[in-house]
């Protein structure tokens, strides 16, 4: 069933937001695809298409590009709501281009401010990190804690846009938002025909082992080994995409109880180390695969992981699918984008 409720997702051929797209459709929703494809792929179109079972609009923007982007508004809206992922996302990438990311992120969510002031559009959910928290004094972390300085450029983006978002809808504006703390997204949909595939060599760990894996890189590094944590590597919460796919749909749902600003963290609540991440994908999938111990990677903190009772409790969302779940279907996906490299 086609949706009548318009929803524009912007970076929505990218890895969560393909996702996400599928699960509005399935709830009824129309989403309208924005993306500027340069860290995505156009042949996932389609299959977002067939997964989610009917066509859908899809333009290929940038969200800095004013002209673009009212060009969506018009020929698309009125829109119910904007589901805002589009962002570059690589911490490490972050700490040696941070102009690049404050200009993109920042410009990119700004853009989407105005336009939907201009067009009355006034639901917004927006993609945010649990990287706001900074160095945490305490796991699992609640919503409640005290925000520290980001330990990247990408961390900083995302405090600020927050603050820009909350600015915005605390002075009066008709601006209504839900701001979502993701923890560590991986996995692919069920079918294996979506997931994550970034371009050039992976920045995040899921998609690294599984290349390594399939032999597209001779090795994963594990950044650092000397960490306070029990193995002595990053320990992080890892959550299915899926899992966070639908944690959107609820957020929509929550603007029906008329309220006008919600935060959110999206986790398990467990903690997994990255040690831990590749013996379980080693032992779930019978695959071994190479690994080197390297330097730690600038920007990365120790431990941190959910506590997501809040989202439990207020969007009627909880994570499901397990570790295991999340490695199963990334191997899934990447036996199947074998014969893809670009």
């Amino acid at each position: 069933m086609t949706g009548t409720k318009k929803i524009l997702v912007t970076g929505g051929a990218g890895f969560i937001g393909s996702h996400t797209v599928i699960a509005l459709a399935k709830a009824g929703y129309t989403p309208v695809i924005l993306d500027n494809f340069c860290n995505s792929h156009r042949w996932i179109v389609p299959e977002i298409e067939a997964l989610a079972g009917q066509s859908l609009a899809c333009y290929e923007a940038d969200c800095t590009n004013e002209k673009q982007l009212a060009k969506v508004f018009d020929e698309e809206g009125p829109f119910e709501g904007v589901i805002h992922f589009a962002a570059l996302k690589a911490v490490g990438e972050s700490v040696n281009e941070p102009l690049k990311y404050y200009r993109n992120n920042i410009d990119g969510l700004l853009c989407v401010l105005e336009q939907m002031n201009r067009t009355k559009t006034n639901r917004l959910v927006f993609s945010s990190s649990c990287t706001i928290y900074g160095l945490p004094d305490v796991v699992p972390i609640t919503e409640t804690e005290s925000l520290k300085e980001p330990q990247s450029p990408y961390g900083a983006t995302k405090l600020m846009g927050e603050q820009i978002v909350k600015s915005v809808v605390e002075k009066g504006a008709e601006l209504k938002a839900v701001l979502l703390r993701y923890f560590n997204p991986i996995g692919a949909h069920e079918s294996g025909r979506i997931g994550e595939f970034p371009m050039g060599v992976p920045n995040n760990l899921v998609p690294y082992v599984t290349q390594t894996a399939a032999g597209w890189r001779e090795a994963i590094t594990i950044n650092g080994s000397d960490y306070d944590t029990p193995d002595g590597t990053c320990i992080r919460d890892y959550i299915h995409v899926t899992d966070l796919a639908e944690a959107h749909v609820q957020s929509l749902k929550w603007f029906d109880k008329g309220e006008s600003l919600g935060i959110f963290n999206l986790g398990t609540g467990k903690g997994s180390s990255v040690t831990e991440v590749i013996e379980t994908f080693e032992k779930a999938l019978g695959v071994k695969i190479n690994k080197i111990v390297g330097p730690r990677r600038s920007g990365d903190v120790p431990a941190i992981w959910a506590n997501a009772d809040k989202a439990e409790k207020e969007l009627n969302w909880k994570a499901r699918l397990t570790l295991e779940d999340a490695l199963k279907d990334a191997w899934s996906w990447q036996k199947n984008i074998e014969n893809r490299k670009t």
